[in-house]
């Protein structure tokens, strides 16, 4: 192709060449449509079919880009609105310029409103890259997205240099596994155990997983086994233009796909998933304890009804703050049980756990009987004292 010129691309779009076309996405356990990637497409009035490498790059080196992003946001909505009660949520690519744009929460909920299309249908997706560029600026542009109640996900995560800990600080829903980190077709046994990792700890941040670029059934299994949720890529269907992506929602029957049992295609690493999954259920307040250092950290407060101390600090205050929590008859007993200086008694005496009833009254003043455990653990790193304490509301 000769060199990219801007006007081409101008009367390109002017001419209707450029076109939204459609990538659906599935469950990837059961191999149910669930939603869609809307991407730029550019179709000559000749029939050639123009790369998106080829033009997206050069307009992304400027703000010419936001022109494209919002041309392809109205088609989704066109689209949307069309589509009715077959509708499924579709997600959006926007540029790193958009971080800049004044008022773009506000334009995007007025695009929305003017063709009736609820928030939940729509997604807004923004690269790992622009991450990495804006982060001065991402955080409060997502929040305000998300305070508008738009869901956003990162795009081609695993691609770029984003870390972990810039990621649990953006309020997203979604991260986008890029393909290239499913390259050897998943046989590499470092990039599985990284690829795990991601997984892990995206399940454990609550945020649903999206795996781009699956184009073997060896692939596909190994998502399977990571609890990965959805997957998109050729296996499953090309980009597709609207009329075909209509056609398919509309007409082609939803069914489960895939029949195999889910236990069979777990890895140990996906039975950890379901295994914290249940102990989450079981003890919702769970605390992990060094008593050597006079430390914890809480793993987790899901549905626990007394939540007003502090994430982590130190453990001597914990049980204190504990302690003013309990009805009158047993402060004393909680403190005799699990105060740092019992627990380690109770360590020397070769004891493997300290358990008690007692009643705690819960933030919303509600007197009830908690049941709590406290494990002795070792660590192979440390001969520190580790405890973990699990706590659950019994009425």
């Amino acid at each position: 192709m000769k060199d990219f010129v801007f006007s081409d691309y101008v009367m390109a779009m002017d001419n209707h060449e450029i076109q939204a076309f459609y990538q659906p996405q599935y469950d990837a356990t059961t191999g149910k449509r669930l939603s869609a990637e809307a991407l730029a497409r550019w179709i000559k009035k000749d029939g050639t079919i123009v790369s998106p490498d080829n033009f997206i790059p050069e307009l992304e080196k400027t703000q010419d880009i936001n022109k494209l992003d919002w041309f392809i946001a109205e088609e989704v909505c066109k689209t949307l609105k069309e589509m009715g009660d077959y509708a499924i949520p579709i997600a959006v690519n926007f540029s790193r310029w958009h971080v800049k744009e004044k008022d773009f929460t506000n334009r995007l909920i007025k695009l929305l409103n003017d063709y009736g299309i609820s928030k939940d249908l729509f997604v807004v997706e923004i690269t790992e890259s622009a991450m990495a560029i804006e982060q001065d600026n991402i955080i409060r542009w997502a929040t305000s997205l998300r305070d508008a109640g738009i869901k956003i996900a990162i795009d081609d995560f695993g691609s770029g240099l984003s870390s972990l800990q810039f990621v649990s600080e953006m309020p997203i829903d979604s991260l986008k596994i890029d393909k290239s980190l499913l390259k050897d077709n998943c046989q590499d046994d470092k990039h599985r155990i990284a690829l795990e990792s991601v997984f892990y700890f995206a399940n454990r941040m609550k945020i649903e997983t999206i795996a781009e670029g699956i184009e073997t059934n060896e692939q596909l299994k190994f998502v399977q086994t990571c609890s990965c949720r959805k997957v998109q890529g050729y296996l499953f269907a090309k980009p597709m233009d609207k009329d075909t992506f209509m056609t398919l929602c509309q007409v082609e029957k939803n069914d489960y796909v895939f029949d195999e049992d889910i236990l069979k295609l777990q890895s140990p690493t996906s039975a950890v998933f379901l295994l914290i999954d249940a102990i989450y259920q079981c003890f919702p307040l769970i605390i992990f304890a060094n008593l050597s250092k006079n430390s914890y950290y809480m793993m987790t407060y899901d549905n626990f009804t007394e939540t007003s101390c502090s994430a982590a600090g130190i453990f001597d205050e914990l049980l204190e703050h504990g302690s003013q929590t309990m009805e009158d008859g047993y402060k004393e007993e909680f403190l005799k049980n699990f105060s740092r200086q019992s627990l380690l008694k109770a360590y020397e005496n070769g004891e493997k756990c300290v358990s008690m009833m007692t009643r705690q009254v819960g933030n919303d003043g509600v007197h009830r009987t908690v049941e709590i455990h406290d494990y002795f653990v070792k660590s192979p790193s440390s001969k520190d004292i580790l405890v973990i304490c699990f706590n659950r509301n019994i009425d």
